[in-house]
């Protein structure tokens, strides 16, 4: 199989106005390895910077008639679209739209291979126990709502095609992605809080009031009442999985956990901002339960080693400035 560097290709990228999207495409287009590609959007709604190596295709996931043009003539797709708690949506997105994409590659005379980014919600993440550390072949348990259960649909389909037509993919399966100042935000009382739990209404208006005022963070306690571990991987971390994934031959059809080599354990994060930057701490009880993600398969099949830790993840989101024209969005609920 050709490595990254080898012949010419052509990779569709779907969901790339996104997070993981533009970060990926912001790697690839100044890495030589990359040069061989041309990179092709399926774009939706988003508009995407012009480049000489960046192809717009104007269109629908969920119609097969656009993927059927997006994938004209290409060797490589990267699948990250997805729909969160939409349940008007999800099913077209994540299902319909992933199988014209599988439909599409195995039919291809010009397909190589097809790189899928999963997520934990396929596996419940913090919502159902797990005494021991999560790894590939724990059986899919999505939690509640449409967005976990896309997940799993996601990873069985493409899982199938293996079996069925022998088809050349991976799916790189991410906990919660973060990028910029999101660490921060996920921690906010306030109405700003990025994510969930939203701490808020778990506290009740008044207090998250004087938790905001004060500077408060929150420390969020498991089922047993103690500090929860929860997975996390950072966007650059996850770019270079995608990328050293992209034409490896020890990627083919595999299933791999992409986090950081340890949780976040709310109480260690805790006293780091308390001892870093003197922040009161405010612990909150919750349903939920510690998730260790293993990412030891990703890291012996693809040399994999992601670069952010905690004390980084604190570091980074702490001292991003955003400028005017980069506000905080929120694309999807839930």
């Amino acid at each position: 199989m050709k490595r990254a560097g080898e012949g010419r290709g052509r990779m569709l990228v779907t969901g790339a106005a996104g997070k993981v999207g533009q970060a990926f495409l912001a790697r690839v287009l100044r890495d030589p390895a990359f040069d061989r590609f041309v990179f092709r959007a399926l774009t939706h709604r988003r508009a995407l910077a012009a480049h000489d190596r960046l192809e717009c295709v104007q269109g629908s996931i969920q119609v097969r008639a656009d993927v059927g043009r997006a994938m004209d003539g290409v060797t490589h797709v990267l699948h990250l679209a997805t729909s969160k708690e939409t349940p008007d949506d999800v099913m077209d997105v994540a299902v319909k739209g992933m199988f014209w994409i599988l439909e599409a590659c195995r039919s291809s005379p010009d397909f190589e291979q097809l790189l899928l980014v999963g997520g934990d919600a396929g596996i419940g993440h913090f919502f159902y126990p797990h005494p021991v550390p999560v790894v590939e072949t724990q059986p899919h348990s999505a939690y509640p709502g449409c967005y976990a259960l896309s997940k799993v649909l996601e990873e069985v389909m493409l899982q199938q095609y293996f079996v069925q037509y022998g088809l050349n993919g991976c799916c790189l399966r991410a906990p919660w992605i973060m990028e910029k100042d999101d660490f921060r935000f996920q921690l906010s009382f306030g109405p700003d809080v990025f994510g969930g739990p939203r701490w808020c209404d778990l506290v009740g208006p008044e207090a998250a009031a004087a938790h905001v005022a004060s500077g408060a963070v929150p420390v969020m306690l498991d089922a047993a009442g103690v500090p929860l571990q929860r997975n996390f991987v950072h966007v650059d971390d996850l770019v270079d999985a995608i990328c050293l994934a992209v034409d490896h031959p020890r990627a083919r059809q595999q299933l791999m956990n992409i986090a950081m080599d340890e949780p976040v354990d709310y109480g260690v994060l805790g006293e780091y901002l308390a001892r870093t930057r003197g922040l009161p701490l405010v612990p909150v009880g919750t349903p939920y339960h510690s998730t260790w993600l293993d990412n030891t398969k990703a890291r012996f099949l693809l040399g994999w080693r992601p670069a952010y830790d905690m004390a980084r993840l604190v570091e980074d989101a702490w001292s991003y400035r955003r400028s005017p024209d980069d506000p905080r969005l929120v694309w999807y609920p839930g």
